[in-house]
């Protein structure tokens, strides 16, 4: 096996963009923990999450030996009149990576803007073509990701990745394909996440093996194949199914994930592998569910 090396991210705490109220757990507590059950690097999470300080970051993530992989910026890239606050806060996320990062070559990690769209959220899983976006609403959503990733570029020298991701406009493998052809694969590369995807309706294993090189970032996440067919049968919304279990622990679900191992060995990737793990009662701790995934990822070789 290859020598990736294996981060995770606050969103495994529950630090989520889009439900942060009553959160309580702090960003020392992430990653004391983060480090204790074996990680070797984390991502940003939400922006003030964690100090916006670049030199009281670095002491933090140093004193942990953690180091500083990427940050998600979610941007409704279907709206242009969203594109130039997007660009801001994708430069302002990126230069506190370059001046906290050290020695790490973190990326930014650009979204679509997670159930932005009702319409979306309600149909994610079991998006077909024609719930798809017009040509012309198509050119709209390439022309802010590349704008936002050459802004990226031009001011800090940090790569951006593209993560598609359920309950958005970039969703399914046709829509991947669809923004992967309209963009620079030298300006935008891609995040491929292993749960989003199967969700999605598609192939991790595919996606490495067919975008190869422009695979620069990889979020490991897995998918209950039983509770997806629950929620696709009884037409749940993201939300909803998120809430009932989804993404289950790595190696419970559907993903294959030591092929997917195989296919980023064969692509010759060099990145990191991020868990994701979304917090469930019945996980226990976020921690213990950490340990548990982490434990998973020694078995195959991590």
């Amino acid at each position: 096996m290859a020598a990736f090396r294996v981060a995770n991210a606050p969103c495994s705490w529950g630090v989520l963009e889009h439900e942060r109220a009553g959160l309580a757990v702090g960003y020392a507590q992430v990653l004391d923990e983060m480090a204790a059950t074996g990680y070797d690097g984390t991502e940003l999470g939400d922006w003030g999450f964690m100090p916006t300080d670049p030199v009281r970051l670095r002491a933090e993530l140093d004193r942990r030996r953690l180091a500083l992989v990427g940050a998600y910026v979610p941007v409704r890239l279907a709206d242009a009149a969203a594109h130039e606050a997007g660009r801001a806060a994708a430069v302002r996320t990126a230069r506190l990576l370059r001046d906290a990062a050290a020695a790490a070559r973190p990326v930014i990690v650009l979204a679509d803007d997670t159930a932005a769209d009702s319409r979306r959220a309600a149909i994610a899983g079991r998006v077909i073509a024609s719930d798809g976006l017009p040509e012309e609403a198509w050119a709209t959503v390439a022309q802010g990701a590349e704008s936002i990733a050459r802004a990226v570029a031009e001011e800090t020298g940090l790569s951006t990745v593209f993560h598609h991701h359920c309950a958005t406009w970039v969703e399914t493998p046709r829509e991947v394909a669809a923004l992967m052809e309209r963009t620079d694969p030298d300006l935008l590369g891609l995040c491929v996440d292993t749960g989003h995807l199967t969700y999605g309706g598609g192939d991790p294993v595919a996606l490495v093996s067919r975008y190869g090189p422009r695979v620069r970032h990889v979020h490991f996440k897995d998918c209950d194949p039983a509770v997806a067919g629950r929620a696709r049968r009884e037409g749940w919304d993201y939300t909803i199914a998120v809430g009932r279990g989804l993404f289950c622990e790595l190696g419970q679900g559907a993903v294959d994930f030591p092929a997917v191992l195989r296919a980023l060995e064969r692509a010759g990737y060099t990145g990191w592998i991020v868990v994701e793990q979304d917090v469930l009662p019945r996980h226990g701790t976020p921690r213990a569910s950490a340990q548990r995934n982490r434990d998973y990822l020694r078995t195959l070789g991590l």
